[in-house]
């Protein structure tokens, strides 16, 4: 019920801040639409973003917690407050030369992250001089990072996951306000993300400082800090594998036509939906509920919380797939497709949406078997998972869109990109929860395999009737945007319906997926 509760409130705060990221996204479809300009932001926002989830909320967060949640078992409120003080001096002055070197490297970083920016001088120089602008971003949501999980490890999940809704207004300021001052006005999205990087980690400091735990930069060896360090190094690779294989999308499709960078950031951007608010909240609580039953040596608590956590990752993860392909041309001409954002875009959008929505259960599981390693301190097996992972998708990628590209001329590659990341995204679940069961750290309950099928085939019917529902996409489009928004909201609760009825029909009443939501251990899963 702890978990439960405490995911509510990190997943509420979540979706308050996804909607308002919605919008953001709505308006830059809106005002910017899919073209080089656009693709030049997407590619300049993701350097940081990548960075900040590979030194921070990817490799600090998973090697921090467990030891900040081992100081608070076993060490004195004085120790930890020593420790704290050490990783935050040690994290800002690490995060102070990446900045340095990044702006110093920029033109590199561009040509490394967007090859294809090469062939247009004007598209290139724009990138450079808006990831000069950007960069220094990584700092400030790395140390937002660091807050958020110091908080976090002392059972605070709200503020930390409202948070972000800083970057949402500060974007859509920049787009209604400040763009048109600007001579390219794509710039002002750039100081948007600067200036939202500040607002998120001053609004989280008050928070720490109610927690007494307010840094104070201490620089030295410490014994925490290196421990950190040691479980941070392969993490840095481990937790990021996702977004790795993300990066290589966007590489790839920087050499494919314009607008292909953009048609893949909305689509990522709506899977995103349930993958942020639902499994980066289960992941975010269960790493610190794991570390302290580790940490106490209590298998019972550590096995119970990571077959809760699948069942009801599985539970949202698996409709809401089948939402996303059953409903993918109406939410996209609902959300995105007004004055510059074309019904070509939409088109191109829904079919690597459809394809990332095969993956969306296989990247709320990592975020549930990755903490379970992290948890006991090991980052080493993840990063051999996820090198197997990156070498998959590089192969999948060489055997299935390469030719594509070259020989076929590259229509519908973006598509291609999503699926292998996708097909990538299997073998790493697969592997991490097949380990984790291996090495007898991981026991499934009885009638795992039988909730699986039940929920699956329940999504399959409601996806089915979905689009043999759905109106043709011509039909969406003639209708205004309000007709539109009731439209799909009905759809929604229609698939839902459909969902719940299919499930009780094979066992899985409403009562029981209901105690799979709230870690009820008094009603049985499932029947028969």
């Amino acid at each position: 019920m702890s978990i439960w509760k405490s995911s509510a409130a990190f997943g509420g705060m979540t979706m308050i801040s996804r909607v308002l990221g919605f919008v953001r996204d709505v308006l830059l479809a809106r005002v910017f639409g899919a073209s080089a300009a656009t693709d030049a932001f997407f590619v300049v926002f993701k350097i940081p973003n990548f960075l900040r989830r590979l030194f921070a909320e990817g490799a600090f967060q998973q090697a921090f917690v467990p030891v900040l949640s081992e100081y608070r078992e076993t060490r004195t409120r004085a120790e930890l407050r020593e420790y704290v003080d050490h990783m935050f001096g040690t994290l800002a002055a690490v995060l102070v030369v990446v900045v340095s070197l990044g702006l110093a490297g920029a033109p590199l970083l561009v040509m490394l992250f967007a090859p294809g920016f090469t062939d247009d001088p004007g598209q290139r120089e724009l990138a450079e001089t808006m990831l000069l602008i950007t960069f220094p971003y990584l700092l400030f949501i790395s140390l937002t990072a660091f807050a958020a999980s110091t908080l976090n490890a002392f059972g605070r999940f709200a503020m930390p996951a409202l948070a972000p809704i800083w970057l949402n207004i500060s974007l859509i300021a920049a787009t209604l306000v400040a763009a048109p001052f600007f001579e390219q006005p794509v710039m002002a999205l750039a100081w948007g993300v600067f200036v939202a990087g500040i607002l998120q980690l001053f609004f989280l400091l008050p928070f720490l400082a109610r927690l007494g735990l307010l840094p104070r930069p201490r620089f030295g060896r410490h014994p925490g800090v290196r421990k950190t360090l040691r479980l941070m190094l392969p993490a840095m690779f481990g937790a990021s594998v996702t977004q790795i294989n993300l990066l290589v999308d966007t590489i790839l499709a920087s050499l494919l036509v314009a607008g292909s960078v953009s048609w893949l950031y909305y689509s990522d951007r709506l899977v995103e939906l349930p993958l942020g608010v639902f499994g980066v909240a289960i992941g975010t609580v269960i790493l610190p509920a794991l570390s302290r039953a580790f940490a106490r040596g209590s298998d019972e608590d550590y096995n119970r919380t990571v077959n809760g956590a699948l069942r009801l990752t599985l539970l949202i993860g698996v409709p809401a797939m089948a939402g996303l392909i059953g409903l993918a041309v109406p939410i996209l001409a609902t959300l995105f497709q007004y004055d510059a954002f074309t019904a070509m875009d939409t088109q191109m959008v829904a079919l690597a949406m459809t394809a990332y929505a095969l993956g969306l259960p296989a990247f709320l599981l990592i975020k549930i078997f990755a903490p379970g390693f992290f948890s006991r301190q090991d980052t080493t097996t993840p990063v051999r998972i996820a090198v197997i992972s990156v070498l998959a998708n590089l192969g999948f990628k060489a055997v299935l869109v390469l030719p594509w590209v070259f020989l076929l001329g590259g229509h519908l590659a973006h598509v291609g990109l999503a699926l292998t990341t996708v097909m990538a995204a299997w073998v790493n679940a697969l592997l991490l929860g097949w380990t984790l069961r291996q090495r007898g750290a991981w026991q499934v309950e009885p009638g795992t395999r039988r909730f699986i099928s039940r929920i699956t085939l329940s999504a399959l019917i409601m996806a089915g009737l979905l689009l043999w529902i759905s109106p043709p996409a011509e039909v969406w489009t003639a209708w205004g945007a309000g007709m539109r928004l009731a439209a799909v909201a009905g759809m929604i609760l229609l698939g839902v319906l459909f969902f719940v009825v299919a499930a009780a029909l094979f066992g899985q009443t409403p009562r029981r997926l209901w105690a799979v939501v709230t870690f009820d251990r008094d009603v049985p899963p499932e029947r028969g």
